[in-house]
């Protein structure tokens, strides 16, 4: 990022510049990079080096979607920091992405509406200066990018993607947000489905990706939304026959009265490893909004109130929520 005055200090201040090694990396990855510090026309004392991973949250409150900004990662680098009047500091540092880190780039491409930074906060006498973003392109595991691949080869075409405060029940989520990734639907299904919605809940070892359709309701046949679950080890995943396995579900979606995945208390959907399907069962899903465990509500309330981040990476934007994250 450009470098910036500390304006705790005032005029003669130090600036601070934070430099990345790369700009790009996979959630499990490690980010390394410095914090330059140059110092002003005085000694300056620096309480803490703060490093934090922050994403555009999608929030709901009373009905109405909110654009906030998600911390999801946070570490101090250095602390009691002494500035020397006119020296330079360099601070190294790695930054861990968490597994669930959303998708912000495929294929070189990037996701439009999809950001993800690295914000450098300085706590200066108990007061934080935050500074600017350096964005970073994640981009998909090994075994997400055959999921993504097969949806291109079935002829989906991508319409959106966005990151939704919430709880998904029955998956090991860990951030209290998910990444939806919308497609329309391939052409054979024109007039059945209206779009899918695919999720990544990713851990060390194992992927879970959920995926949603909505069903165009006709004069003779209901609509609403369908679910289906699928859960493998990496390593497997990029194996996988997903062409055919996601092809199959959408055909099922397509020609079934929509129903619920078992990991959302429902009988219906396809889990297992390889793509061993599931038993199908019984009721009508309710939609994602019902299936979210204490999503916006609960999250909402232990939120901070702030201000969206200068940098370019929230443009457009006027305000927004700040959801605090662990401390490494």
């Amino acid at each position: 990022m450009f470098k910036r005055m500390l304006s705790a200090f005032g005029v003669g201040a130090p600036s601070v510049d934070t430099v990345l090694e790369t700009s790009s990396a996979s959630a499990g990855e490690v980010l390394r990079g410095r914090v330059n510090i140059q110092g002003g026309s005085a000694e300056a004392l620096i309480d803490q080096v703060v490093l934090s991973l922050v994403t555009r949250v999608e929030v709901e409150q009373g009905g109405h979607e909110r654009a906030g900004v998600g911390e999801f990662h946070r570490a101090v680098v250095s602390r009691d920091v002494k500035v020397p009047a006119n020296e330079r500091l360099d601070i190294p540092f790695t930054l861990s992405l968490p597994w669930e880190t959303p998708i912000t780039a495929v294929g070189g491409n990037v996701l439009p509406g999809m950001t993800v930074g690295v914000r450098t906060e300085l706590v200066i006498k108990g007061a934080p200066d935050k500074g600017d973003l350096d964005p970073v392109l994640v981009s998909p595991l090994p075994s997400q990018d055959a999921v993504l691949e097969a949806f291109g080869e079935l002829g989906a075409t991508f319409r959106s993607a966005d990151v939704e405060a919430g709880r998904l029940v029955g998956v090991p989520q860990s951030l209290p947000f998910y990444q939806e990734i919308e497609f329309f639907p391939p052409s054979q299904f024109a007039g059945r489905l209206n779009q899918v919605e695919l999720t990544f809940v990713a851990t060390p070892r194992d992927l879970f990706v959920v995926l949603e359709a909505d069903k165009r309701g006709g004069m003779f046949r209901p609509g609403g939304d369908t679910f289906g679950h699928f859960h493998m080890s990496h390593e497997d995943a990029e194996r996988a026959d997903w062409t055919s396995l996601i092809g199959g579900w959408l055909q099922d979606a397509a020609e079934r009265a929509p129903r619920m995945n078992p990991a959302f208390g429902g009988g219906y959907g396809h889990q297992g490893h390889h793509g061993h399907p599931g038993h199908h069962g019984g009721r009508r899903g309710p939609g994602m909004g019902a299936v979210v465990g204490g999503a916006a509500a609960g999250l909402v309330g232990g939120m901070i109130i702030g201000d969206m981040m200068d940098g370019g990476l929230f443009d457009g934007d006027e305000g927004g929520e700040d959801m605090g994250g662990g401390e490494e």
